[in-house]
């Protein structure tokens, strides 16, 4: 059984959180070790710090490999101005670099997804001609779990740039599809240049 950090717990909140915050939560433990406890006893009690020092560590390596809100914004506006061609075929290259298998799906299999993504014996079903859509609603996530279950597929991705209402994301959750948006997108079209992605 693989183990699951509770989203709401401590270390679960700490790593989405700035790095520095748990390097200063490390530092206020040592500082009242040092003033609380005789100087033999304060690495003992300062070692109390040494999982949020670890945490922060984490954090830090995290988010140095996000894209910056300017890259994001710039990405974003950059697949929102492409053919569905183009941006389909980023897509793709993506993946590629990634280590997926991809496959388009085309005619009758093309309804409710666009691709089929294998990797470590999993198959992901993905939607994403709809990527410039304002606002994300159920009814095409509906299509989408359709086809992932005509197709006996392991999980969906849908592709965003809009805003994704609450029921089409309890829905999403329900249903074990992922709604890829920024900066997710961003970090898997890092590098492919936009615009000029090769259809392979």
């Amino acid at each position: 059984m693989k183990f699951r950090m509770a989203e709401r717990s401590l270390f679960a909140i700490l790593l989405r959180s700035p790095w520095w915050i748990s390097l200063a939560l490390a530092g206020v433990i040592a500082l009242i070790a040092r003033l609380a406890l005789p100087a033999e006893m304060f690495w003992f009690g300062a070692m109390g710090g040494f999982p949020f020092l670890v945490i922060a560590v984490m954090a830090a390596r995290r988010q140095m490999k996000e894209p910056s809100a300017a890259r994001v914004q710039q990405t974003l506006e950059a697949a929102g101005a492409m053919s569905w061609r183009d941006f389909s075929a980023a897509l793709e290259d993506g993946w590629l670099k990634q280590g997926f298998t991809v496959n388009r799906r085309h005619g009758r299999d093309a309804e409710g997804a666009d691709f089929a993504i294998h990797k470590a014996g999993v198959t992901t079903l993905v939607s994403g001609k709809r990527w410039k859509a304002a606002s994300l609603g159920v009814e095409p996530l509906r299509e989408l779990k359709a086809a992932i279950d005509k197709a006996e597929a392991s999980a969906g991705l849908f592709v965003a740039l809009g805003d994704v209402t609450p029921q089409a994301a309890k829905f999403a959750k329900d249903n074990h599809i992922r709604v890829l948006q920024a900066p997710e997108l961003v970090s898997l079209l890092r590098d492919t240049p936009l615009g000029t992605a090769s259809r392979g």
